[in-house]
């Protein structure tokens, strides 16, 4: 039969598509042809599949005329995967290959001259893309077949070379492969958060008793986080330890995440899922596209991306590029990041807690509190550091808290007895955990990711905290952006404070501390004692 089929995936950011790549082999003119909005690297896979099929021993049709179609034809395609696919069909349509064993797999791979197959970035997510598709078996390059075997349900083939593809459609014996060959160039970058994580503990935070508060808010709603304060006062110090506050990552919020370090390129083939929360802490001189998504060709996930379910830290925030900063509205407010271009419009999900770190001016001394104020900055120059992070980027950061060195007493009290990370993660999983039960049946994990609508409709304020949000709103003393945020904050406060009581709603109590939470003042005293009890 001079057609045949042969299936793989395309991917729009994290969207993947099915594509049908149909091969017509016939008497004509000599040539291949290649149709359906290829890129170029898809346009070069005619001369990488030809010699990848010639020099695997199996006849290309030389003297025929060859038209290979990638349907649907408007969707753009981009990327090398494209090529084991393209190489089936071929042979197939050429009846090399039985067009019925295509039928019901998808092929993913790009091929060498000699024939190996090569891994490619993106595998997680075209393998779910396949099984939303109804595809129950792979073919994918042989370090990544554990990656594609995450998809439940799902048979993968973990293939070396395009030999042992034909043999095993034709039902043959698999031949082996030149292991080195093959794997050649195959590994891909291992995106590595801070190997010191695993060293670090609450316990090492000596008093700091407002921020160990304000860290555990965030962690238990998924709330964002700015820091301010200056240089030595332990920002980092406490940014860096976040992570150590969360629970594992859920079945879906592991999938998710591992889908999209696969689409970076970033994921270490032999890791496996990743189960812990993320965090990632890029450099202030970071571009826009790493830090929020997109490159040349085809789009790849930023770290706010990469930080999905996790933690984003930006230290020293106001030295950030200025469109840097002003595109962090968008995964701030909504927890997606939308990348528009003339052809393709992608959507990435960046649902991960952003904690901004500054310090109150360019030489980090200053300290109105402190007796002894070093700093040497004018106040021009305070001010324009200060104004760097605009009004509408810091109205969509939930928490806000200033942070001072510790005094001498502080350091060195011997008595003191530091609250460790295990014991603040049991705490955060239980809020979690009554989170996830509030919000079961509308698909929602955490308070921060609930819309203000369903907020005021279902779950509303008691109405004496209701009465004392609406008179901040009523004097102009906080947005309306604002109250939601403070609305989000007051559920967790009470999800941390009163897990034994579900028919309970915030009142007065919580709407207070939320609201020193929201705007950095000092913390009600009761609500530290309630916390220490």
């Amino acid at each position: 039969m001079p057609f045949a089929t042969a299936r793989t995936v395309s991917l729009q950011g994290a969207l993947g598509h099915v594509i049908d790549v149909q091969t017509d082999v016939s008497p004509g003119q000599v040539g291949t042809t290649l149709v359906g909005r290829p890129d170029a690297s898809i346009q070069e896979a005619r001369d990488r599949c030809r010699m990848a099929i010639i020099n695997s021993s199996l006849t290309w049709p030389a003297t025929k005329r060859i038209t290979i179609l990638l349907s649907p034809a408007d969707l753009p395609k981009r990327g090398t995967h494209f090529d084991l696919a393209i190489a089936c069909s071929v042979l197939a349509a050429d009846g090399r290959l039985p067009g019925a064993a295509l039928d019901g797999a998808a092929l993913i791979g790009e091929l060498t001259l000699d024939g190996g197959l090569r891994s490619v970035p993106g595998v997680l997510p075209m393998v779910l893309a396949a099984a939303d598709r109804g595809i129950r078996r792979v073919f994918v390059p042989e370090p990544q077949a554990a990656e594609a075997a995450m998809v439940p349900g799902m048979s993968v083939l973990g293939m070396r070379s395009l030999a042992q593809v034909v043999a095993e459609l034709r039902g043959e014996e698999v031949p082996e492969a030149d292991p080195v060959a093959a794997a050649s160039g195959s590994r891909l970058l291992s995106w590595r958060g801070e190997e010191r994580m695993e060293e670090v503990d609450l316990a090492d935070l000596m008093g700091l008793a407002d921020a160990r508060f304000a860290i555990e808010v965030a962690a238990a709603g998924g709330h964002h986080l700015m820091l301010s304060g200056p240089k030595g006062a332990g920002k980092t110090t406490i940014a860096e330890r976040i992570p150590t506050l969360l629970p594992d990552l859920t079945a879906e919020e592991a999938l998710e995440l591992t889908a999209l370090h696969s689409l970076a390129g970033v994921l270490d083939p032999g890791a496996g899922m990743i189960r812990r929360p993320p965090f990632s802490a890029p450099h202030h001189d970071a571009s826009k596209a790493s830090l929020i998504g997109g490159g040349s060709g085809q789009v790849r996930p930023g770290a706010v991306s990469l930080a999905h379910a996790g933690v984003l830290f930006l230290d020293e925030f106001p030295l950030f590029r200025s469109d840097v900063i002003e595109a962090m509205r968008q995964p701030l407010e909504s927890g997606d990041v939308v990348i528009a271009r003339t052809d393709e419009q992608v959507r990435l999900p960046a649902r991960g807690m952003v904690v901004l770190a500054c310090n109150p001016c360019p030489c980090g001394d200053f300290s109105p509190a402190a007796a002894n104020n070093r700093c040497t900055c004018k106040e021009v120059a305070r001010r324009d550091y200060r104004n760097k992070i605009t009004g509408p980027v810091a109205d969509r950061v939930d928490i806000l808290r200033h942070v001072e060195p510790l005094q001498p007493f502080e350091r060195n009290d011997r008595f003191a007895r530091p609250e460790d990370s295990a014991s603040v993660r049991l705490r955060v999983t239980q809020a979690r955990r009554r989170q996830a039960e509030r919000y079961a049946e509308v698909g929602w994990r955490l308070n921060a990711h609930v819309p203000g609508a369903a907020l005021r409709d279902s779950w509303s304020l008691d109405e004496a905290g209701r009465d004392r949000l609406d008179g901040d709103i009523y004097d102009a003393k906080i947005t309306s952006r604002g109250a939601v945020r403070v609305h989000r904050l007051a559920w967790t406060v009470l999800d941390l404070q009163c897990p034994r009581d579900p028919g309970r709603r915030p009142g007065v109590s919580e709407v207070e501390t939320a609201l020193a939470l929201r705007r950095g003042d000092p913390l009600p005293l009761a609500a530290l004692r309630r916390r220490a009890s």
